[in-house]
Formats: structure tokens, C-alpha cells, sequence
């Protein structure tokens, strides 16, 4: 074990991101059995993160959730970002141009079995209606999306190896089935520089995806855009959109080197 360790606020930490990796409110009996760690020694950390504000206890069940401090601080964080900073201009004007959905995801590969996305970027034009339409901080599967299978195809291999025994149900009829064809999805993405999402995450959705590469042709981030296929399709549109989502990309690219 790490001398430099200090127990108490590794338990916190660990409670923290429990409650974030399982999104829903939980009990001490709960939490206690999933962590391993007695009920008395959870219990004491429980009420020195709620004095702290960093967690709330529902006054109905007596179940726990991360609490408002949290989220100050995240969307302090998240507003002083470098790479937010960078990109925020380009996902803007993309949707200003094409008056559709734009979004930036990252990836999350330590805090779940399998690394899924996090938006950390949302922009959209008002009255913009999306059956699926996430908020900022949302987690999704990263094998369903197109900025998924940006993040994944330009990753460590190690990474991508965490997807072998992924839950491939399919959501829909044209998402990735198994592991081999998310293995050729991918080398079809590093060859192509860009990934898409036909319909795979919801009917009637297409979205169009590019990956922000950093000095050593890693993820750091995935830009994409996202519409009804009726619209996305239209003729000459995507290969429009498919160009500006990719020169977004490389620019944004080129400024984080």
C-alpha cells in the first residue's frame, strides 16, 4: 500500500465515485457492501462529505447523491478548461452553420468496467428538438456513438481491449453486434478520420463525429454533430458537414500541440 495514502480521504473518494459510476442515490448498507468497508466507518464519512456539501441525504429514503458543491465545482472546472476554451468557438460556429446539435465528448477509462463518454461540450440552437438529446456531464456507451468510436480507434490499445467483453444488445438494428465488428469499425475510423453514428443509438438519428488528436495522435477529445437522418442526408449536405466537422477537428487539433 502507498504510505502517502491518507485512508480516510481514499474512503471518501471511493464513495464519491461510486455514487457518480452508479448514477442514482444509494443507502449506507449499500454502499458499505459495495465498497467493502464497515457500516460505522461509512456512515462517519457519509456525514463529513453532507456537512461539506459534497453529498445530500434524501430526507424521504435516507439514501445519499452527490450534492450541489459538486456540481459548482465541476462547472468551474469545466468553464476554465484549456481544451474548453479551444474548442468552444468551433462548436459553435458549426452549429450556428448547420443549426443543428454539436457536441464534445471525452473518455472516461478509469471509473467504469468498460470506458464510456462524457459530454463536456453541448451546443445547440434554440428549438432544436432530438429524440436523444444529452446533457452536459451525460455518460453514455461509447461503442453506440460516433464520437465513441473516435475516442476508442485513437486510444492505447490497452483501452480498446476493455470492449472485448462489452454487452453488445444491440439498441437498434445497424449498432455494433460483437467484438470483431467493432475491431473493423475501428481501423475503418483511423483510416478515414472521422466515425459515424447511422441510426445506431436511435432511429431516425445520424450523427457525424471527427477525434482531436494531441501531439502523439492520441484522443483527447471527439467533436460531432448531430441530426434527424431526413435532414442530415439531404443531398450535398453531408458531404458539407462531414467536410467541416473534420477541418474543425484538425484545427482544433493543430492548437493543442
Amino acid at each position: 500500500m502507498n504510505s502517502d495514502i491518507i485512508n480516510s480521504v481514499d474512503r471518501a473518494l471511493d464513495i464519491l465515485i461510486l455514487l457518480y459510476r452508479e448514477q442514482r442515490e444509494m443507502g449506507v448498507t449499500e454502499i458499505s457492501k459495495e465498497l467493502g468497508i464497515y457500516k460505522s466507518t461509512i456512515y462517519r464519512t457519509l456525514h463529513t462529505l453532507e456537512n461539506k456539501g459534497f453529498i445530500q441525504q434524501n430526507s424521504e429514503n435516507g439514501k445519499y447523491w452527490l450534492g450541489i458543491k459538486l456540481y459548482a465545482i465541476g462547472m468551474s472546472v469545466g468553464e476554465k478548461m484549456p481544451l474548453n476554451e479551444v474548442i468552444q468557438p468551433y462548436a459553435k460556429a458549426l452549429s450556428e452553420e448547420f443549426g443543428e446539435v454539436v457536441n464534445v465528448s471525452i473518455l472516461d477509462t478509469t471509473t467504469y468496467k468498460h470506458p464510456k463518454t462524457i459530454l463536456i461540450i453541448k451546443e445547440e440552437k434554440q428549438g432544436q428538438m432530438l429524440t436523444v438529446n444529452p446533457k452536459l456531464g451525460s455518460i453514455s456507451e461509447s461503442h453506440y456513438s460516433a464520437v465513441g468510436k473516435c475516442l476508442l480507434a485513437f486510444s492505447e490499445d490497452e483501452v480498446v481491449e476493455k470492449m472485448k467483453d462489452v454487452d453488445f444488445s444491440s439498441k437498434t438494428e445497424n449498432a455494433i453486434k460483437n467484438w470483431d465488428q467493432l475491431c473493423e469499425e475501428l481501423e475503418m475510423v483511423r483510416k478515414q478520420g472521422y466515425a459515424l453514428d447511422n441510426e445506431e443509438a436511435e432511429v431516425g438519428l445520424t450523427c457525424v463525429a471527427a477525434p482531436i488528436l494531441d501531439k502523439n495522435n492520441r484522443a483527447a477529445a471527439a467533436i460531432s454533430l448531430s441530426g434527424p437522418t431526413s435532414r442530415i442526408n439531404m443531398p450535398g449536405k453531408f458531404e458539407t458537414i462531414l467536410g467541416a466537422v473534420k477541418k474543425a477537428a484538425k484545427e482544433i487539433s493543430l492548437k493543442l500541440r
